[in-house]
């Protein structure tokens, strides 16, 4: 059985390498794992190079060969149940992540527009809940509806990642570090930094605390 990859060079926090808070919950229809398409390949490709994990990585996490990993991608292979069961594990996601909830709309839309009953959604072992208001991970920004339910924080230390971010705070109060600097942002209140500026956040507060965060590179 695989497990997450623990050290992938882009990770959006460090609660996050605690896991999923129920993997259990695999919202796919039956029918949809027996007919997987190219798609599902392309979706394994994006969210790999988000986290920015190598082929061969991903190779030892899941025990699949990186050939036949390519092959998944490019859509000229199906991964049975089994693969894919071990590659969302390895890559910290259900199964579900795959595969994008049924709208009215065209599928020429499913790379253009995200309908709120049908946002991917994970809940990490740390409390909070983040929503991937973004079509896909193929693109150079990615927009996350982030929870934060009281107590729950990004980790007990600063830390880095690649590129840039910025974001909003919809409701709550949440506690910000960026370097040396500590704020504390409230309803309204923006924000935006270098992500390779140690950093770190905490909802200290009583209520939870919901922000629109906005990310370069994806990683989600």
């Amino acid at each position: 059985m695989s497990s997450l990859i623990k050290s992938p060079p882009r990770m959006l926090r460090p609660t996050n390498l605690d896991g999923l808070a129920d993997i259990a919950e695999e919202a796919v229809n039956v029918s949809e794992l027996v007919n997987i398409d190219s798609r599902v390949g392309v979706e394994i490709k994006n969210l790999r190079k988000a986290r920015g994990i190598t082929l061969s990585t991903l190779s030892e996490a899941t025990n699949l060969s990186a050939s036949y990993l390519s092959q998944i991608e490019r859509g000229s292979s199906s991964p049975s149940v089994k693969a894919l069961y071990n590659i969302s594990r390895a890559l910290g996601v259900t199964i579900s992540w795959f595969f994008l909830p049924q709208t009215q709309d065209a599928h020429e839309l499913r790379d253009y527009v995200v309908r709120s009953n049908a946002r991917r959604r994970l809940t990490f072992v740390g409390g909070i809940t983040d929503e991937l208001l973004s079509p896909n991970l193929g693109r150079q920004l990615e927009l996350l509806r982030c929870r934060f339910p009281p107590g729950t924080e990004s980790g007990k230390e600063p830390y880095t990642h690649q590129g840039e971010e910025a974001g909003i705070v919809i409701s709550g109060e949440l506690n910000l570090w960026i370097g040396e600097r500590h704020v504390v942002l409230a309803e309204g209140d923006s924000f935006a930094f270098s992500s390779d500026t140690p950093h770190r956040y905490a909802n200290m507060s009583e209520r939870d605390c919901l922000v629109i965060w906005a990310i370069t590179p994806p990683s989600y």
